[in-house]
């Protein structure tokens, strides 16, 4: 269990999972580079998909004060309906991969903590990974944190039709706006003495 990459050892780089269709100057956009910005200048890596919208937001955000970025791909040769390695987004390094699942894993092991924007079916089947593996591994786990207002009548729902246990329902964190990311990060690593 001590080579785990899914556990908890340190947090240093934090995962920015979203949409790909963002454009730039639109509110899910701005935030991811904002919080990439404020969290790269604190000496945190950032992490993302290698692709536009969200991803290119955080990569952006983190270069424009000197952060280290890392992305995380896959050639996606036989996959119409994924968008691929965007150009723009040049991060400090790439780890790319075969196919789509190793590519999710890659960003899961990576990733020490991970923070959802809004997005789509890839954003929610990062949410789905994020959360059981927070299960799974609970009190050892990577934490995730779900970044907008948008996403409390969602868990709601969730809340209200499926069969979740106590657990589950901890490791929820949702905050309003980007700002609140930070003292969030550092109560966790106070916590778990990192």
């Amino acid at each position: 269990m001590k080579n785990n990459p899914f556990l908890l050892k340190e947090i240093k780089k934090i995962a920015f999972f979203g949409d790909a269709e963002v454009e730039p100057g639109s509110e899910v956009y701005q935030m991811a580079y904002e919080g990439a910005k404020l969290l790269a200048s604190r000496g945190y890596t950032i992490v993302n998909g290698g692709g536009p919208g969200v991803m290119e937001a955080s990569t952006r955000g983190a270069e424009e004060v000197g952060g280290e970025t890392v992305t995380i791909t896959f050639e996606a040769h036989d996959a119409p309906g994924f968008e691929g390695l965007d150009e723009i987004n040049q991060a400090d390094r790439n780890i790319s991969y075969d196919n789509y699942p190793d590519r999710l894993k890659g960003l899961l092991m990576e990733g020490d903590v991970y923070l959802l924007f809004k997005g789509g079916t890839g954003t929610l089947s990062e949410l789905g990974m994020v959360w059981v593996m927070a299960k799974i591994y609970y009190g050892k786990h990577k934490p995730f944190i779900l970044v907008g207002d948008f996403w409390r009548p969602i868990v709601k729902a969730v809340m209200e039709n499926m069969f979740l246990d106590e657990v589950e329902m901890k490791l929820l964190t949702v905050v309003d706006r980007v700002e609140e990311v930070v003292p969030i990060i550092e109560k966790w690593k106070k916590e778990r003495g990192l």
